[in-house]
Order: structure tokens, then C-alpha cells, then sequence
């Protein structure tokens, strides 16, 4: 993987004109830049899974403030956010790529690299809608064939959605009878579609579980869905960094704060839902969630205290909050993953749906075993990922309520801290409405000016980036709404 990355850093380089859209073409070709014709499938593979990655991260950078994993420097909460990281690496650097990457692949016969294509383009323009709602998709990346993309509904980019991953699913059941195959320029499996064809399916469940509560998907379609999902962790979707292509939450969290320079604090959702303090352990053998040291450090304190959001500093109890990331944790060692889906989330959306196909509501307790089941099993998948032993923490009555006390807030509290850094978890937080009876203890960030813009509400979208609305303006404005109004997919 270290080799790989370092190889992708030279193509990233060497692929400038073919990954920018033709909306920059007022800006000279580097010399020496290669020309769509003189490159391989294989050059563009690599580029668009590490923008794609990238692009994770820059969503995260807000969306981890807006689920409060964590906060600003001092215990800020984050304002109205364009995500201009992650618009223009889809709309610079990957969709572009694919539609490259697609054109080769229908040359020379090439399925299953199609699929996975089609798999990373779901993904892409997946958390694109559920950042801005309408995007540009359908009419995107046309470079001078058309410079003012219409916008498409979040409701008909989740049309294409699944169509892209149906036709990754059936194309990877298929035999590829081309003599191209992905191989080392695949950076999550190394070229094994097996993998990918879980990933298909796994991706597609995650989608399908944003409809339940809009009732345009039902809770047993995502159960047939994910049942053909990810194994085992070995399955999860994620690339790794090296000690030159450096994580760059490692660079944000660690280098920025060992330099003096801004970083993010832990938040007192995530630690309080930890620590005990939401869910108060009861066998007596724990003090913390043993994942806590894998996220965050408390410097040695006895009490683990996150900083409240918008809180000045302060934690819950009105003393200063004590919690950091962690130098070397799972997320925050130089060549640590980036995770955008994994089995331990597949398990969690089994259980959720069961429990939702069940009748399940956000206060109703008791379930099925097939929900409890998977819950566990979503835990115990959580453990061995981030390398501690969860035997007592399975074993305490706050966890282990057994399938006749679980409840949503369970499920919806495993899967908030397994996916720690996951912008997936701003999903979650707005398909139940910040709900303090899902996400037990939730409030929303505290403001030193109450009368400021939005106070009092919870931010549910990004705004358009200004590089957008200086070049496609009329589109712009004729979908933009203001941040704190609900994306399609919200229940009214």
C-alpha cells in the first residue's frame, strides 16, 4: 500500500488536465501533461478511489462538528459550511476521471472495471446529494459540451443511484471476458471484485436505509439487501496512508496541535456516550467504552470529559473539558485508514432495520433476535477493528439488554461511535431529527450570541461553493435554500 500510494501521488500529478473539468480551461495545461488517449484504464483507477477518499475527509471536516464528534479548538462549533473540499473533488477530480474510465472500459470490453466505476460514481454523487440536495449530475462533467449544468433532485440522483449499483451487482456476477482486470492501481481490494461486489451491495443497503423514514423503501428490502453485504472486517472499505502521502487527520489533529497551530477537540456527545455518563456501565469491571483510547486521550486524567459544543471549553459538569485526539489512535497515526463503509456499519444497519421491520419506533423497546443478533454482532465486529478487547464491555448489562430491552438508541449509539470520523453519521443524526431519545443526551451547540443566524437550529445542508455560483449562477440559485433546511430524503 505505501508503494501504491506514492504511485498515486506521481499520477494525481501527471493526470492535472484530464481530472479538471473543462469549467477551468481558461487555465493553461501544464506541460508535459498527458492527453486522455495516451493513457491506460489503469492510469485513472488510482486517482479517482484517493480523491474519492479525500473527499471523505473534507466532508468530514464539518459534518464530524455538525454529529459532534468533535469541536473546533476551545470547544467552537462549526457555522454554515460550503464543503467546497468535497465539490470540487467530485466534480474536479472524479467524475470527470470516470467518465473516462467508463468510455475505455466500454472499448475494450472491460465489465468489471466498469462496475467498479459505477460503484465509486454512487458513492461520489451519494454523499454529494446528502450534502447539498440537488446537484449537478446527469449533465455534469460534459466539459464544454455544456458549462451550466441543470441540477438534478436528490430524489432522481438516488434513482441513479441504484441504478449504479444494480448494474455494478450484475455486471460483477457476470463473467469479464476482457483481458483487463483491476490490480494494484485499486487501493481498497487490490483488484478482488469479490470484494467490490459485496461493497455494491453494502452501499446500496446504506442508501436504501435513508428512504425507511420517507417510507419510499422498506425495512425488509434493506434486510435482503445487506444479506448479500459485507463478511467480515476484512471486507471493509478503506485505504490506508504512508509516512509520505501522510493522513491527513493525523496532520490536522496531531502535527497542527504539537505546532501550535488550530486543531479539533473530542466532544462531549461522543465521550459522554463512552465514558459511562449516558450509559452508565453496571458490572463494575468498566470505567470507558475500551475504543475510547483509540480516539481520543484524556492526558491521564481520572474522568474523561469532552468538550461541549459551543461550550467555551467547558465539559458538561462546567469544568474544562479534558479530551483529545490521541497521537498514534486508530485514525491518527501517520499512515492510518480512512474508512468510508465497513461490515461493523453493515451490521448496524441490519439491526436497524430489523428492529424497524419489527415495528420498531424511536421509543419502543424489544425486538427480534435477528435485530439483537446483529447489534452484537456489529459491536464485536467494532472491537476487533480498532483492536481492543470488548469482552466485558459485551458482557455489561448496559450493553447486552438482551432482545426484549433493546431499544433504537442502542443500535443508533454503536453505530455513531464505531463510525468515529464517518460523515455518515450527519446522515443518521438528520434522518431522526437530532433526536434526543435516538441519540441519547444530543443538544444542539451553544451559542455565546443567541440572536446570531440560526441560532437555535440545527444545520441539515451545505451551501453552494462561490466557485459554483460565479460560474453556473442561475442554477445555483434556482436550488440553493439556506442550511438549516431539511434535504429531500427528510421525513416533513
Amino acid at each position: 500500500m505505501k508503494n501504491i500510494l506514492k504511485t498515486t501521488v506521481i499520477t494525481l500529478l501527471f493526470m492535472c488536465s484530464i481530472s479538471c473539468s473543462d469549467e477551468y480551461f481558461d487555465v493553461n495545461t501544464p506541460s508535459g501533461t498527458a492527453q486522455e488517449e495516451q493513457l491506460r484504464i489503469s492510469d485513472l483507477m488510482a486517482p479517482v478511489i484517493f480523491r474519492t477518499i479525500q473527499g471523505q475527509y473534507s466532508a468530514e471536516l464539518t459534518f464530524g462538528n455538525y454529529s459532534q464528534n468533535f469541536v473546533g479548538q476551545g470547544g467552537t462549533a462549526a457555522g454554515e459550511t460550503s464543503a467546497a473540499g468535497l465539490w470540487n473533488n467530485i466534480y474536479l477530480y472524479i467524475l470527470p476521471n470516470i467518465k473516462v474510465i467508463k468510455a475505455k472500459a466500454a472499448a475494450a470490453g472491460a465489465t468489471h472495471y466498469a462496475a467498479v466505476a459505477d460503484i465509486l460514481t454512487a458513492i461520489n454523487i451519494g454523499i454529494a446529494a446528502d450534502t447539498w440536495d440537488n446537484i449537478p449530475y446527469s449533465e455534469a462533467a460534459l466539459g464544454e459540451g455544456n458549462l451550466f449544468p441543470a441540477f438534478d433532485s436528490q430524489q432522481s440522483v438516488y434513482t441513479s443511484i441504484f441504478t449504479l449499483l444494480d448494474s455494478a451487482i450484475a455486471a460483477l456476477q457476470a463473467e469479464d471476458n476482457s483481458d483487463i482486470s483491476l490490480g494494484s492501481e485499486d487501493l481498497i481490494y487490490g483488484g478482488n471484485t469479490d470484494r467490490w461486489l459485496r461493497a455494491a451491495y453494502t452501499v446500496k443497503a446504506r442508501y436504501q436505509l435513508h428512504l425507511v423514514n420517507k417510507g419510499v423503501v422498506t425495512a425488509n428490502e434493506v434486510l435482503t439487501t445487506i444479506a448479500n453485504g459485507f463478511s467480515s472486517n476484512a471486507d471493509d472499505f478503506q485505504m490506508s496512508y504512508d509516512d509520505r502521502t501522510i493522513n491527513p487527520w493525523y496532520a490536522q489533529e496531531i502535527v497542527a496541535r504539537s505546532t501550535g497551530n488550530f486543531h479539533n477537540d473530542l466532544a462531549s456527545q461522543l465521550i459522554s456516550s463512552m465514558n459511562g455518563d449516558y450509559y452508565p456501565f453496571q458490572s463494575g469491571l468498566l470505567n470507558i467504552d475500551p475504543r475510547l483510547p483509540r480516539f481520543g486521550t484524556n492526558n491521564g486524567a481520572t474522568e474523561w470529559k469532552g468538550f461541549v459544543s459551543g461550550g467555551g471549553g467547558d465539559s458538561p459538569d462546567g469544568t474544562p473539558g479534558n479530551t483529545f485526539f490521541v497521537e498514534g489512535g486508530y485514525y491518527t497515526s501517520i499512515d492510518s485508514p480512512i474508512m468510508i463503509i465497513s461490515y461493523a456499519e453493515a451490521m448496524f444497519i441490519k439491526a436497524e432495520a430489523a428492529f424497524l421491520a419489527n415495528g420498531g419506533t424511536t421509543t419502543s423497546v424489544g425486538s427480534t433476535t435477528t435485530a439483537y443478533e446483529a447489534y452484537m454482532q456489529g459491536i464485536a465486529a467494532s472491537m476487533a477493528k480498532y483492536g481492543v478487547d470488548g469482552s466485558d464491555y459485551m458482557a455489561d448489562g448496559a450493553i447486552a439488554v438482551g432482545a426484549g430491552g433493546l431499544m433504537l438508541n442502542h443500535i443508533m449509539k454503536e453505530k455513531y461511535i464505531h463510525n468515529f470520523l464517518n460523515p455518515e453519521s450527519f446522515v443518521d443524526f438528520r434522518r431522526y431529527n437530532f433526536s434526543d431519545d435516538v441519540f441519547i443526551g444530543l443538544t444542539i451547540r451553544e451559542e455565546a450570541d443567541s440572536s446570531g443566524e440560526y441560532a437555535g437550529q440545527w444545520f441539515r445542508r451545505a451551501s453552494y461553493p462561490s466557485t459554483e455560483l460565479n460560474r453556473n449562477r442561475a442554477n445555483v440559485e434556482a436550488n440553493q435554500q439556506t442550511p438549516v433546511t431539511p434535504v429531500w430524503w427528510e421525513t416533513p
